[in-house]
């Protein structure tokens, strides 16, 4: 793996090799927020290639974010090396309910967005460590071609169909590359979904603000949520639009992914 820098490098060349990694079937690609979940991962690479004697790779990108590095909650290991866990649970107990999915050090972000979510709009969220998009692609293609080859055995749940069949209303995955990457598995998550991602140029600047250009900062996570929510029915119509107010938020701003080059 390599250290992202900021601008052109967090956005576009580690987010290139997670898809290019899908075309390499023993390259293992993963995405680690945290050392518990880079320990997890290293000692699995060691173990299959060393231990087993495994023909496999691993591509890990290891940022130079300065956050703080929480404990593995509690049977975490599993669903690290399977591609997604659940980080955080609401606090809340009633009310509508989005699942957020981050990677890297955007977590950060997707856990500040379940902060506002639940204290400013009533609305539950869980947030999920989505470690490997690779991984849980290739497991929800795996499920279909036994669907494919063998109709007459029992269907295999894919594991990200498994772990977001809960009682959730809408999905958020948030990445600091492009939106094809959690965009990838959507087709087998349970229930609506949006990818924000960092599509288009990138810019020698701080990760804050390049989330804000790019649209992937906390507070476009709780828009996209309450936007979801609203046409699902969930939370009262322009509870959205006041998000938007609350966060002045400029609807009249360029689309990143659409910004020419000027010569």
């Amino acid at each position: 793996g390599r250290t992202p820098l900021n601008g052109e490098g967090l956005q576009h060349q580690d987010g290139h090799s997670h898809l290019l990694a899908y075309s390499y079937p023993n390259l293992h690609a993963y995405d680690p927020a945290y050392a518990f979940e880079l320990a997890a991962i290293i000692k699995d690479g060691f173990k299959r290639m060393f231990v087993d004697g495994e023909d496999c790779m691993y591509y890990l990108t290891v940022g130079n974010e300065n956050y703080a590095m929480p404990p593995a909650p509690k049977g975490a290991e599993e669903g690290i090396l399977k591609g997604l866990y659940k980080f955080k649970a609401s606090a809340k107990k009633k009310g509508p309910k989005a699942d957020i999915l981050g990677s890297g050090a955007i977590m950060n972000a997707a856990l500040k967005a379940q902060e506002m979510l639940e204290e400013s709009y009533g609305v539950r969220a869980d947030v999920w460590s989505a470690t490997s998009y690779k991984e849980l692609y290739r497991d929800a293609t795996a499920c279909e071609r036994g669907d494919m080859l063998n109709p007459q055995k029992k269907s295999r749940v894919p594991y990200v169909t498994e772990c977001l069949s809960g009682d959730g209303d809408v999905v958020v995955a948030a990445s600091d590359y492009v939106r094809t990457l959690p965009d990838s598995v959507s087709r087998w998550v349970p229930k609506p979904m949006i990818a924000l991602g960092t599509d288009g140029y990138g810019m020698s600047e701080t990760r804050e603000n390049l989330r804000e250009h790019f649209e992937v900062d906390a507070r476009f996570i709780v828009l996209a949520a309450l936007r979801m929510l609203e046409r699902e029915g969930k939370v009262d119509p322009g509870t959205a639009d006041k998000a938007v107010k609350d966060f002045k938020i400029d609807t009249k701003k360029s689309d990143p992914a659409m910004r020419e080059v000027k010569p």
